[in-house]
């Protein structure tokens, strides 16, 4: 087996990490001083309540939540069970404005249309934010974010949980310390079906809902029952479908541990793409350049039923095929290493028998929650703040761009260009509707 890489690497970040987020970055929670002490808590409002952001919610609980918004009064009215003390209001931007002078921190928990413009306008007031993953819903929203964070000086964190747990930072550690030699080829598959679901007939909104400010900057349109507050994932004007939920989580570790930002080249091919609908059954291609002594990158992501043709030849130490569901699969150039969420693999078993993991040198997580409050404490870094994030979340809205257009792109990062793909242009913006601009 060739020799461990960029060793370099490794001691460095084992010694950045311990000496800018300190010893207690090791503990497995925030310490008590900061979790329980009123005069450490944080004053942090939450748009959106329940779902993704009652768990975002209870993430930060520790904290004083002082405000939440919600376009819809019967979730407002079952987080207000829990969260009696904080002030409700139906429109972030009223409470955003109201409450600016109280607030230290904001989670962003709505619908992918509406993150960038909430996440915005708390930062634009220089308040630290959360907010869900995709980051955004646009190329050039995910640009945005990342700028105003570095432009105030912001403590950011993108709400891909995963990025916390144990088994990603392992195998980061493997084809950082060269196991599998190094890697051109990596590919990304998610079980998930996002086709099916079309508008109903147009009706008047439940009294209990502000449709309109759920609408927020997307084009108006009548209500339809089943968009809200779960199925708009289904509808290009408000979610990006499978790669969109899921690419920011799958795609997050082959990012990683490759040192992966943009891309050059992006192409798509799946069923024949409608313009309001989602759909699955995509495979997706992304070219990365040669970065830091590391060699071009080709990443595949597959869903709805698809997956790559490596798998049908791989097995598992019993000798089984794997026949994950879901999964990423790094193929180097001295062997291959699958994964998902809670485990991996390092391929072929029998070459990997004898193998000796490198000594850890990624801290495990407080929690991704954690992380960021203990950071917007201490002002050190966050794992997945919206410079990185941001990056992640272009490439996923790549490929849907490339899948919506139909045609391939050529990519000028620096510039927000698609190079001779015009239509895939249209899509890296949208016009927002009047008051909802970032």
């Amino acid at each position: 087996m060739s020799q461990p890489l960029r060793l370099d690497r490794r001691r460095f970040l084992a010694s950045t990490s311990a000496a800018v987020l300190g010893a207690g970055y090791f503990a497995g929670s925030l310490s008590a001083a900061e979790s329980d002490s009123p005069n450490e808590r944080l004053n942090i409002a939450s748009i959106g309540t329940t779902g993704r952001a009652g768990s975002n919610l209870r993430g930060v609980a520790t904290q004083n939540i002082v405000a939440m918004a919600d376009v819809d009064d019967d979730l407002m009215a079952k987080a207000g069970e829990v969260y009696r003390s904080a002030r409700r209001y139906r429109d972030f931007r009223t409470m955003l404005d109201k409450e600016a002078e109280h607030l230290d921190a904001v989670l962003v928990s709505t619908a992918d249309h509406t993150h960038a413009a909430a996440a915005a306008m708390a930062m634009k007031l220089g308040k630290h934010v959360y907010c869900e993953k995709p980051l955004t819903h646009t190329v050039v929203e995910a640009r945005t974010l990342a700028d105003l964070a570095e432009e105030k000086k912001l403590v950011t964190q993108m709400g891909t949980q995963i990025h916390a747990g144990d088994n990603y930072r392992r195998v980061v550690e493997l084809v950082q310390s060269g196991a599998i030699g190094p890697v051109r080829e990596a590919h990304v598959w998610v079980g998930v079906d996002y086709a099916g679901k079309t508008f109903g007939k147009p009706q008047p909104a439940p009294k209990s809902l502000a449709w309109d400010l759920w609408l927020g900057p997307a084009p108006r349109r009548a209500y339809s029952e089943g968009v809200h507050p779960f199925n708009w994932r289904w509808f290009w004007d408000y979610g990006t479908g499978g790669l969109g939920d899921f690419g920011c989580h799958y795609m997050d570790l082959v990012h990683w541990a490759l040192d992966l930002r943009s891309p050059t080249k992006v192409s798509a091919e799946g069923p024949k793409p409608h313009p309001l609908y989602t759909t699955s059954g995509l495979t997706v291609k992304w070219q990365y350049p040669a970065r830091d002594k590391l060699p071009p990158v080709e990443l595949t992501w597959y869903d709805g039923g698809r997956k790559p043709k490596q798998l049908a030849d791989l097995k598992d130490a019993k000798g089984k095929p794997l026949d994950w569901k879901s999964g990423q699969l790094l193929v180097g150039s001295e062997g291959m290493i699958v994964s998902d969420y809670g485990k991996h693999l390092l391929l072929p078993v029998e070459k990997f028998a004898d193998f000796k993991r490198p000594e850890p040198f990624i801290p495990n997580s407080i929690g991704h929650h954690a992380e960021w409050l203990r950071a917007i404490r201490s002002g050190g870094p966050t794992t997945c703040n919206f410079r990185y994030s941001g990056a992640l979340t272009e490439a996923v809205l790549l490929g849907v761009a490339a899948y919506r257009s139909g045609e391939t792109i050529d990519w000028d990062a620096e510039k927000l260009v698609c190079r001779g793909a015009e239509q895939a242009q249209h899509l890296m913006h949208t016009e927002y509707r009047q008051g909802w601009e970032l």
